[in-house]
């Protein structure tokens, strides 16, 4: 979930301004235009050209996506239900009821393979159960999520524990599992902390119910040769566990303050300055996917873009919209249904 949970939600600014820098081409939304390339010496410095593979990405909001390679889907963080908590209005209520709606569920997910979780707040899990119930999914996620799934009466042997460091081949899929850190707020702290080491009594039924169980970041690559994306779930990182990845496509979650030290500048060049850099988790994530996304005020997404841009001048950067699907490069193929 967002890492500030206090009534008022103000809006705060990433740090570390400096000079200035120009994109090699950058979209808004699916229907702003792309900047022109820049000067021969800074295309040069790009690793790759576009990757190769056929694989889509829809955005579900939040830090949810959905990957479609060669056929096949898989789901990340699918929360698409998004109840109302109050959290975006001033009066958050941490007893909030857990709620998934079945139809909403069904038109945005199709007929996912693999669900990977990257931890266990309700804007993460919330529709897990259902999706792993009525489709038979593998979900792959932490202990806690294990014991919460376990006790919403997914079967047990649907689900893989994964820890960090695992590389899962999945007949031609792979699934590079990353350690990661959930985000903070001002305070250096976050929402529900904790861990579960057996299922609970009974199932969960408020928000506060599901602790947050450590986190997971993912790396997925569609087919040989196809395209690499990191998936985060929070605004942290553990820089060592990140290095190396080099991924195509970095699916980057926007801070809401900036109580992790040079949050962006670190990540980024763990990650090697990926190809394309895609903000995800500042958007108001208690209204509906079928309306245009609304910013969560406490995200200064413009801030975030500015130093992407400042720290990775070679990245191509889209702001993703809902109702668009992507290409294997993150270039608009078409709007969804």
């Amino acid at each position: 979930m967002s890492d500030d949970t206090d009534a008022q939600r103000p809006k705060r600014r990433v740090q570390g301004f400096g000079r200035r820098t120009v994109l090699r081409g950058a979209t808004f939304g699916a229907a702003a235009p792309f900047l022109p390339s820049p000067a021969p010496a800074a295309a040069a410095a790009t690793r790759r050209g576009s990757p190769a593979g056929s694989a889509s990405f829809r955005w579900l909001g939040t830090s949810g996506w959905r990957i479609d390679a060669e056929g096949r889907t898989v789901l990340f963080d699918p929360y698409v239900t998004r109840f109302k908590t109050g959290l975006f209005d001033g009066g958050f209520e941490p007893g909030t009821k857990l709620r998934s709606d079945p139809e909403r569920v069904r038109k945005h997910i199709g007929r996912p393979e693999i669900v990977l979780v990257s931890h266990s707040h309700w804007d993460h899990i919330a529709d897990v159960p259902h999706i792993a119930m009525t489709t038979g999914a593998r979900v792959l996620g932490t202990e806690t999520t294990f014991h919460l799934l376990v006790a919403f009466g997914v079967d047990p042997g649907q689900i893989s524990v994964v820890k960090g460091g695992e590389v899962l081949d999945f007949d031609g899929l792979t699934v590079e599992v990353v350690s990661s850190l959930h985000s903070r707020n001002k305070r250096h702290t976050y929402f529900a902390p904790g861990t579960l080491n057996a299922p609970p009594s009974a199932a969960p039924r408020t928000i506060s119910d599901l602790p947050e169980g450590d986190t997971l970041a993912f790396q997925v690559t569609a087919g040989n040769g196809g395209p690499s994306a990191f998936l985060m779930g929070a605004s942290d990182f553990c820089e060592r566990a990140v290095q190396g990845l080099s991924p195509d496509l970095a699916m980057i979650a926007v801070p809401s303050s900036a109580s992790t030290s040079r949050y962006v500048p670190r990540l980024l060049r763990a990650l090697g300055r990926p190809g394309v850099v895609v903000p995800v988790h500042w958007d108001n994530f208690e209204e509906p996917l079928s309306e245009p996304p609304r910013r969560d005020p406490a995200m200064d997404l413009d801030a975030f873009v500015a130093l992407v841009q400042q720290e990775s001048p070679a990245s191509r950067i889209v702001v993703p919209d809902y109702r668009t699907t992507y290409g294997a490069d993150m270039r608009p193929k078409s709007p969804a249904p």
